[in-house]
């Protein structure tokens, strides 16, 4: 690149911060600090990339707030086919599964659900999630693994945190939207297809440092609404939906346009991740709900019970891991 484009990239980088940063006050201090490394960028679009991030989110350390390279030229925005974008996401779910990478029995009358890579918008996976959900309904305990949840859509969000609820709504995360100065409220629905888990039974839910986003968004739902237990590592901490803008063939800059909040807490999970309440290393976090599950279920009547008991006198949670 040249010294002129790059200045145009940074100069208009600038803008688009001032003008949509979710964070006004701080959206300031970054342009600033912009305008005082421009002289020191590289050319290279790799390179000017990194370190034009690395500005960007060093004023509040934003995780959203990126300069991304894209090895192939990308088309103006106005160019793209929005039906083509959502053609390649119905596609991209389709291969996935829906997002739902498992849903299975344990012994122990426990149910696993693994959600990975993303929570795809409902319109897309909507009956999956009802599938999934209906399958595992009437085990005794439910592990919600979302350690390769790398994002997800609210309303699917709140789909599945439906689920995991009775019929009367709770109000859950919602969106502070710069823009319009309001908040989109999120509430459980009163009605799903299909079968709810339910709120009384025992739930799970597995963290690590890969669950981001919308993963990190039903993981704090559950934990804020006292419905189950964290368990496993720290998230990474992005609670900031963006918006993305071409500065260049090979630059596209992504910049948070709102921020999550969640009516008891007032905040979110941005910057310090979502914190277990049972901390393990990620790869013991399986084992160790699974323990704690069959315990629960082992301490009540029936068939379900014995298994559990069973279970936990053989050590099956030992040698099970995803």
């Amino acid at each position: 690149m040249q010294k002129t484009e790059t200045d145009s990239v940074i100069d208009r980088l600038r803008t688009l911060v001032e003008q949509h940063y979710v964070f006004p006050d701080a959206a300031a201090a970054i342009s600033a600090r912009l305008a005082g490394a421009a002289a020191g960028y590289p050319a290279d679009p790799a390179a000017l990339a990194a370190a034009v991030t690395a500005d960007l989110q060093a004023v509040n350390g934003d995780l959203h707030l990126r300069l991304v390279h894209h090895d192939e030229p990308q088309p103006e925005r106005a160019e793209q086919d929005e039906a083509a974008e959502y053609a390649a996401m119905a596609e991209w779910a389709e291969r996935t599964c829906g997002g739902v990478a498992g849903a299975r029995r344990l012994p122990g009358d426990v149910g696993l659900l693994e959600i990975q890579p993303l929570i795809f918008p409902a319109a897309l996976v909507g009956d999956v999630y009802a599938a999934a959900l209906t399958l595992l309904a009437p085990t005794r305990a439910l592990i919600v693994d979302l350690r390769g949840c790398l994002g997800g859509e609210p309303s699917a969000v709140a789909l599945l945190m439906s689920y995991l609820w009775d019929h009367e709504p709770v109000e859950l995360t919602g969106t502070y939207e710069r823009a319009t100065d309001r908040v989109r409220q999120s509430w459980t629905s009163a009605h799903v297809p299909g079968r709810r888990f339910g709120r009384s039974k025992p739930l799970y839910v597995l963290t690590g440092p890969a669950t981001f986003s919308g993963g990190e968004a039903l993981a704090y739902d559950v934990q804020q609404s006292g419905r189950g237990t964290l368990v496993g590592e720290r998230t990474r901490g992005g609670a900031h939906p963006r918006e993305a803008f071409r500065l260049h063939p090979h630059l596209e800059a992504t910049i948070p346009v709102a921020r999550a909040i969640h009516p008891a807490t007032g905040t979110n999970w941005e910057g310090t991740g979502v914190v277990p309440d049972l901390p393990v290393p990620a790869d013991d976090a399986l084992p160790t709900a699974y323990r704690a599950a069959l315990e629960q279920v082992a301490a009540t009547d029936g068939p379900s019970a014995t298994e559990a008991q069973t279970a936990i006198r053989k050590g099956t949670f030992l040698t099970l891991s995803v």
